[in-house]
């Protein structure tokens, strides 16, 4: 069963090595774990639905249960998190809709645009920027409308490689399904196990497998939205290979974060199945051999379908966090004697395709880093990632039960503004708050630049209060410095309620007026999750309140 107060299920759990809860008290001290709420407890404290009858009137499941509703309020922020941990949530949505079909979504928004309600789309409850969070002291009633029973692969045209499904598919689904076809879609986020198609599409999400088959804007080719204007409209996006006909409407979904409308059904763009795949890893003398591997690497068009690259303290936090201390001293000293000692760098490669492909990209890697010292490991690391590739979201768990808490920046930025960017993202982390342990890998190359992913943990303080008071003087403060260095808010996490306030600084006064009159063509009533995207609502701040935390 899935968690009600954190990721994942319940009978999956990731456990910290003796040795790597020593090796984080030893940087920024032991941790003090805080009490959690009880769910019977969050239960008794839910108020009385202001939703009644939306069943009756539009022949679609819906649940007025407590449960549900707590199931449905929060996603996977950090801020969420200590919500569900404490029992403090805020906003509950006042009932959570289950749609099986696009007819039955648009009963619902008929019937929402009729009677004034809030509508807060829901794929797999992800995210990490306030999207599917009511907003506080809403006059109005919250449906959340979730999309889990829209599941299925609903046409698979093999000739075109074009699969349509219901957007509420989740990533194993996604892929069980067309794998019995002979295909993949290899779009991989960490959130692979619980997130959804639709929520992809409508949040820019990228894979770890990108280099290969792209992100998700490269793999959507169409589909339906449902709109909430009261006419029972939708818009159907075609699926052409390409067009020069005017604006691409695929761009006006992309990224829209359900404030258009709900994705209904979605259209991709699929591959037959490789016949191999392995994952690599190497090790380099220091960050700038690092840095510049990569960057050598992805401008020589090498046929990689992943290339992630650890600065030093995160190929030093993994290798304690790793277990079997035994073998990683043996490793150590391979590497010391290969001449990658203090201050190396580990990076991690997938090649996909036929064997002769392998082989061949093989050779290719062979060639270009050899020019930078990289000391190849072979396949057991890679091997090794692979297999644990979507466990680290566990690691929150894990850390919290010690009493530490974990979360993450990301950002994406061109190729020489990266140490810079890099540089200011984790000086602010280390020093805006109390001790903390902070590492950096680029999740994602590009021949212009890459992107930033940075973790940061640091003790729980003595009250959840003040622990949320820290994360968010971390948070805002480093989203500042991102925005004022030159990177993006985001590069794979969308904007939320948490980044809404930032998005003006990297678009401009016009763009913003642009995308408030398009979001309100398509939801005059401003019914459509506010404060997500733009910060339109009551409880989203701007960056002057953000300030003063």
């Amino acid at each position: 069963m899935r968690r009600w107060n954190g990721w994942g299920d319940t009978a999956t759990s990731m456990d910290l090595p003796a040795q790597g809860l020593s090796f984080l008290g030893e940087r920024i001290g032991s941790g003090q774990p805080l009490a959690d709420a009880t769910l019977d407890t969050v239960k008794a404290h839910v108020p009385p639905s202001r939703l009644q009858g939306i069943a009756d009137a539009t022949g679609v499941e819906v649940s007025h249960d407590a449960e549900t509703r707590i199931r449905h309020a929060r996603g996977q922020s950090l801020a969420d998190w200590l919500a569900m941990r404490s029992g403090d949530f805020g906003a509950f949505p006042d009932a959570v809709a289950f749609p099986r079909s696009s007819p039955e979504v648009r009963k619902l928004l008929v019937h929402c645009a009729r009677h004034d309600i809030v509508v807060i789309p829901y794929g797999g409850g992800t995210s990490v920027a306030g999207h599917i969070n009511p907003v506080e002291d809403s006059a109005r009633p919250i449906l959340t409308i979730s999309l889990s029973r829209m599941n299925s692969l609903l046409d698979l045209d093999e000739e075109s490689q074009v699969a349509t499904f219901g957007a509420g598919v989740a990533g194993p689904h996604l892929e069980a399904q067309l794998r019995a076809k002979g295909f993949t879609l290899g779009h991989f986020p960490q959130s692979f196990e619980l997130s959804t198609l639709g929520g992809w599409v409508v949040t820019r999400s990228s894979g770890q497998q990108s280099l290969r088959y792209g992100r998700i804007e490269q793999l959507f080719a169409g589909g339906r939205l449902e709109l909430l204007r009261g006419d029972g409209k939708a818009l159907d996006i075609p699926a052409f290979p390409a067009s020069a006909a005017g604006p691409d409407l695929r761009e006006w979904c992309l990224g829209s974060e359900g404030r258009m409308g709900i994705l209904t059904e979605v259209k991709v763009r699929v591959t037959r199945l490789a016949e191999k795949e392995t994952f690599l890893a190497f090790f380099l003398p220091n960050w700038n051999k690092a840095r510049d591997a990569a960057r050598a690497l992805v401008q020589s068009r090498t046929q990689l379908s992943m290339l992630r690259v650890s600065n030093a303290v995160e190929t030093q936090t993994q290798l304690a966090l790793a277990g079997h201390p035994g073998q990683i001293a043996w490793l150590e000293r391979y590497l010391g004697w290969r001449g990658a000692s203090e201050g190396k760098c580990m990076m991690t490669l997938g090649v996909t395709g036929s064997r002769a492909q392998v082989s061949a990209v093989k050779q290719q890697l062979k060639h270009v880093l050899s020019d930078f010292n990289a000391v190849s490991t072979g396949e057991l690391l890679g091997r090794k990632w692979a297999e644990k590739r979507f466990m680290m979201p566990y690691l929150r768990e894990a850390l919290w039960k010690q009493g530490y808490v974990v979360d993450t920046l990301e950002t994406a930025t061109n190729w020489r503004n990266v140490d810079r960017l890099l540089n200011a993202i984790e000086d602010n982390l280390r020093t805006a708050g109390p001790k903390a342990h902070v590492f950096t890998h680029l999740s994602h190359v590009y021949s212009q630049g890459c992107s930033i992913y940075t973790t940061y943990v640091f003790p729980c303080a003595g009250s959840y209060e003040d622990t949320l008071k820290t994360w968010a003087k971390l948070k805002h403060s480093t989203s500042a410095i991102i925005v004022e260095y030159g990177g993006t808010i985001s590069h794979q996490h969308g904007v939320g309620k948490d980044h809404a306030p930032y998005l003006p600084a990297e678009k401009g006064e016009v763009a913003m007026d642009a995308i408030e009159a398009v979001m309100k063509h398509f939801d005059p009533a401003g019914l459509l999750n506010p404060g997500t995207l733009l910060a339109d609502a009551p409880g989203v701040r701007l960056p002057e309140q953000l300030a003063g935390d």
